[in-house]
């Protein structure tokens, strides 16, 4: 029988996520390709290097320190973090290609593994006459290997790591207790017998392992303590090791000697008090990294498959089973044995092995990136008992970045485009919620700052620059769209917007649910239509108090909200009432006033706005071209179509008029043509009304100017009679704005 969660019972300490970590950061690297470091780049380049390389890992460390001292980390270590900070979309995409890095590593550590072999296939070839190739080898040790991790499981792994990480520690004490019979030594300075950055690439794997004990968090007694101590004691001693290998292989053979791969790959065992400890040391170095990528690897995958994040799910299901015997999970290990065997049999992972260090950069980087972004957000569910520094782990996911595109750019691209696929491929199935996730905290503290930045300086600046902070109440808005049109319009790009839906009633549970069924819808347009409009219910019997609370409401950008927007239908006049009675509270508190009277003909085509100004509408005029010249500007609105000034002043002040008017529009850069600007002579014998709607029949907006003061002997028959055209946008600016 098998079970689909991991075993809440761990049954390790702190040690196996040290030795996990100690014997995966000093492997195959060190004993194969070190030497030619410190002959290539020299000692100084050498210790370069390693600090560099650590300016990611030991920041990915603290960080890994913190977050696991946060949130209780369960089984896929690294892959359990970053899903649960980042959203198991983005979390999945990034854990198959670290799973990926971790299975295929296996198969690099085992390659490596062979090369210790070199001294037994010449003395088996020079006595008995028998080719015993790397690639058998590689081979059998996969084989052997998953035999272990099928039947016995991890316990069985950890016993073999603890033998393997001391013969790896006797192995470094006889090679720091020998000497070398070459003469001469690499000088104390940087080199440039081969570029730094690609010798670099060859080197910066071997400081990838400090994660590697991260895997084992599903199967630890106490992950808060274990992953902080063992990943920063793994980090911090494998970094002082290679400065120390470092000094003493420079000054145990001159460069040309430690460059030369072909006849000296294994140099440590020229230098070793017993040259045979090299061959083995390195065989438990690469056996031991082996070992706990094939630990660590299918725990990750097991992890994945149990969020159910892979769109197909009975191959979920059956990679997130585990073994009830010792809850190991056994089909995931399985997959991880056959992909290392595929890269085994191929025999030469150099290229891929570029691409795994890419993908370990990734993941570094994200950790990284997740501390910061806890650290900045200010959550205050995020109290880690071990506090990393902010700029610590924005080092650390920088250098991240930059490393990737210095070691290979082509490669680089190569694994992200990768993961962006992967993501894509994800997220058809999954809620396209994670960046909201990632971010919402830091959008939070950014607007905070903001906000409290320009409440601040608010007294002290002028306002040099209008731009519309718009804000709208309306009781119809799942009935009629226009109005919540005409805000988005708005605030696209220059200026703010807030939608408020009315909900007639005392605030009750039953009130409440109303709300929130409203708002999800009012988020449903928000979404459909792509706006950047902000939206929310109010409650209240009385529509006067609602937009009494409204006009009270601070605004969303950090700058006050400056106009309201009213609306009602040209079919159902009664509302316009209760807009006219609440004209005098939008005044009060100095606010640009629109009314729109919405028709069945709602926009028409979005393509041409008519503009009405008259010899009553110096105030207004400024306003209603600016809105008109951004309500045009949204890409909902054709992109041919156009603004059409229409002007009506006493003959006498016609011509004085024009002039002003194409003066206005050169000087304020707004796209009217003087073609589309006309001036209407004022007639005692017909209405403005009349005229109006003879001329915007056809238009799509229809924007005309009111004054206040009108609307206390008139009431709402100024907004009454233009039957015969489409929408209407009355005006009433507070004060003239001026166009620059």
């Amino acid at each position: 029988m098998s079970e689909t969660t991991l075993n809440p019972k761990g049954k390790f300490g702190t040690a196996p996520v040290f030795l996990t970590a100690i014997s995966t950061i000093l492997g195959a690297i060190m004993f194969l390709r070190f030497g030619y470091s410190v002959g290539a780049v020299g000692i100084l380049g050498t210790i370069a290097i390693v600090v560099i390389g650590h300016l990611v890992t030991i920041p990915t460390a603290l960080s890994l320190a913190e977050i696991a001292t946060n949130q209780k980390v369960e089984g896929g270590g690294e892959y359990f973090i970053i899903s649960r900070s980042f959203g198991l979309t983005i979390g999945a995409a990034i854990g198959i290609a670290l799973y990926l890095s971790q299975a295929i590593s296996v198969a690099f550590y085992l390659i490596a593994f062979t090369e210790a072999f070199d001294p037994v296939i010449h003395f088996i070839q020079e006595n008995y006459g028998f080719t015993l190739t790397k690639r058998v080898i590689g081979i059998v040790s996969i084989l052997l290997l998953a035999w272990l991790m099928l039947t016995l499981g991890a316990s069985s792994g950890m016993t073999l790591l603890y033998v393997v990480v001391a013969i790896l520690g006797v192995s470094l004490v006889m090679f720091f207790a020998g000497s070398s019979n070459y003469e001469g030594e690499v000088p104390f300075r940087i080199l440039r017998n081969e570029d730094f950055f690609k010798v670099f690439a060859i080197i910066f794997p071997a400081f990838t392992g400090m994660t590697a004990g991260v895997g084992l968090s599903g199967d630890l007694k106490n992950p808060k303590k274990s992953i902080p101590i063992g990943t920063l004691a793994a980090t911090v001693i494998g970094m002082i090791i290679y400065i120390f290998i470092a000094f003493k292989l420079g000054h145990s053979a001159p460069p040309e000697i430690l460059m030369d791969i072909e006849n000296h790959q294994l140099i440590m065992a020229d230098i070793a008090v017993w040259w045979p400890i090299i061959p083995i040391g390195l065989a438990a170095a690469t056996i031991s990294s082996a070992l706990g990528s094939v630990m660590v690897a299918p725990r990750t995958l097991n992890a994945i498959a149990s969020d159910k994040t892979v769109p197909i799910p009975r191959f979920n299901y059956w990679l997130s089973r585990l073994k009830r015997k010792n809850g190991e999970p056994v089909n995931a290990s399985l997959v991880t044995c056959a992909i290392a065997f595929v890269f085994v049999l191929i025999g030469d992972v150099n290229v891929v092995a570029e691409i795994i260090s890419m993908f370990f950069m990734v993941t570094y980087g994200s950790i990284c990136l997740i501390s910061l972004l806890e650290n900045f957000a200010s959550n205050p569910a995020y109290r880690p008992s071990f506090k990393s520094k902010w700029y610590i782990s924005a080092l650390g996911a920088a250098m991240c970045i930059w490393l990737m595109f210095k070691i290979n750019t082509f490669y680089a691209v190569v694994s992200l485009v990768i993961m962006t696929l992967i993501y894509l491929s994800l997220s058809r199935s999954k809620e396209k919620q994670d960046m909201a996730k990632m971010f919402r905290g830091v959008i939070f503290q950014i607007s905070r700052n903001l906000q409290v930045f320009l409440q601040k300086r608010k007294n002290s600046l002028e306002d040099e620059s209008w731009r519309p902070s718009v804000i709208s109440i309306s009781r119809d808005s799942f009935d009629r769209f226009a109005a919540f049109d005409l805000v988005r319009w708005i605030s696209h790009r220059i200026g703010f917007g807030m939608y408020i839906h009315h909900i007639d009633g005392y605030l009750s549970k039953d009130t409440k649910e109303l709300a929130q069924e409203s708002h999800a819808r009012l988020i449903k347009m928000q979404q459909i239509s792509d706006s950047s409009v902000f939206v929310d219910t109010i409650i209240n019997p009385d529509y006067s108090n609602s937009i009494s609370q409204v006009l009270q409401l601070p605004g969303i950008s950090g700058q006050d909200n400056n106009m309201i927007l009213f609306e009602f239908s040209k079919n159902n006049i009664q509302p316009c009432q209760e807009i006219v009675d609440n004209l005098g509270m939008a005044r009060a508190v100095k606010y640009d006033i629109c009314v729109l009277a919405s028709s069945d003909k709602d926009f028409g085509y979005n393509a041409e706005i008519h503009l009405w100004i008259t010899s009553s509408d110096y105030q207004n005029a400024n306003l209603m071209i600016y809105l008109a010249y951004i309500i045009l500007g949204h890409p909902d609105w054709h992109k041919g179509g156009e603004i059409k000034l229409f002007a009506v002043y006493p003959e006498s002040e016609i011509e004085e008029q024009r002039e002003k008017l194409l003066d206005m529009i050169k000087s304020g850069r707004l796209p009217i043509s003087a073609n589309n600007i006309e001036l209407i002579p004022l007639s005692n014998q017909v209405s403005n009304k009349q005229v109006i709607n003879e001329r915007s029949r056809d238009a799509d907006l229809t924007i005309v100017g009111f004054r206040y003061e009108l609307t206390k002997h008139s009431g709402k028959e100024i907004f009454m009679g233009y039957d015969q055209i489409g929408n209407v946008l009355f005006v009433n600016a507070m004060k003239e704005k001026p166009i620059v």
